[in-house]
């Protein structure tokens, strides 16, 4: 046989049980901006330092000057560098009297050779003892201080010896040295020597001693000698 039987204890007192203050339950003061400034630059300031270097260096490393390494010559070529119309070029000597003066309708100075190319070229030349030389041509090419000129074309050149007597030289081409006072070609040429007439297939001319050498087949017409009373 089982009797049940009931046991009753009797009520504990409640005893409240702190494990510690929780978050939501404590307020924080405020915190001034200026030191949440510097909270903020604590923490980014060794980045900025970086930053700032690596852009110092980049300023430096593309400014800095560079040595010139030797590389290829440019090519220059064969064009002109410069263009004159109606123009008129004057040499004179260390004395400043006038030596050389070159006009023509059109100029060409090419950088390559350092050479005039001359449309038209009309040239005066006056020797240290003032003979005079003309020259022209259709197209001239000349040295850079045109001491030596190319006549084609037409090429004419004339002089006065020192007797007054006149030479005349044509051909389709002529070399004139006006400084040296030459002259001289490889083509065909016809001279008036004074009243003679003369053509040859080639010639050079010395002005200075006024001698004329004519080459290959000649053709001669003298004038006859004034024969006095």
């Amino acid at each position: 046989m089982r009797v049940a039987v009931e046991l009753h204890l009797p009520d504990l007192p409640e005893v409240p049980i702190s494990l510690g203050p929780t978050r939501a339950g404590v307020e924080r003061a405020p915190v001034p901006w200026h030191l949440k400034v510097r909270d903020v630059l604590s923490s980014y300031l060794p980045l900025l330092l970086m930053a700032l270097l690596a852009l110092g260096t980049w300023w430096l490393v593309k400014n800095t000057p560079v040595a010139a390494t030797p590389g290829a010559p440019a090519e220059v070529r064969h064009e002109p560098d410069y263009t004159m119309t109606q123009f008129a070029i004057e040499r004179f000597d260390p004395a400043g009297r006038l030596r050389i003066r070159v006009e023509g309708d059109r100029l060409r100075h090419f950088p390559d050779s350092d050479r005039f190319e001359i449309d038209a070229a009309r040239i005066r030349s006056v020797s240290a003892q003032g003979q005079l030389t003309l020259a022209s041509a259709r197209r001239a090419l000349g040295n850079g201080d045109l001491s030596e000129v190319q006549l084609f074309g037409g090429a004419r050149v004339d002089s006065t010896g020192k007797d007054g007597r006149p030479l005349q030289m044509r051909s389709e081409f002529l070399h004139a040295f006006l400084v040296v006072e030459r002259v001289s070609t490889h083509q065909p040429v016809q001279v008036q020597d004074g009243p003679n007439r003369l053509q040859a297939a080639a010639l050079d001319y010395d002005h200075a001693t006024r001698k004329l050498d004519l080459k290959g087949p000649l053709k001669v017409l003298l004038a006859p000698a004034k024969v006095e009373p």
